[in-house]
């Protein structure tokens, strides 16, 4: 079986001394060392935002709405007279 090679990468940050101070206290709390607690905190709020987004990308439908949505696709209304001339206006100024 074919090892895996994983390379350690760094990220480096000023912060300010109080605060660097206040999270080695919480990682001493958790009996962890600055660059232990520092990649679990990063890690999870990283893990957050991207479930978050994720979220923001996907349409969750009931079945009902799917439903409506495929029959709306398959058959879609005609114009109205705005969407027509929008169309038409489009058509002049782009050709």
């Amino acid at each position: 079986m074919a090892s895996i090679s994983q390379s350690n990468a760094r990220i480096e940050f000023r912060l300010p001394a109080k605060l660097k101070k206040e999270i080695e206290r919480a990682a001493a709390v958790e009996n962890r060392s600055l660059t232990d607690f520092a990649t679990a905190v990063l890690s999870e709020a990283a893990r957050e935002v991207l479930a978050e987004q994720s979220r923001h990308e996907h349409v969750r439908l009931s079945n009902r709405d799917r439903d409506r949505f495929l029959a709306m696709l398959d058959a879609p209304p005609a114009p109205n007279p705005k969407l027509s001339a929008a169309a038409k206006e489009h058509r002049q100024r782009v050709a």
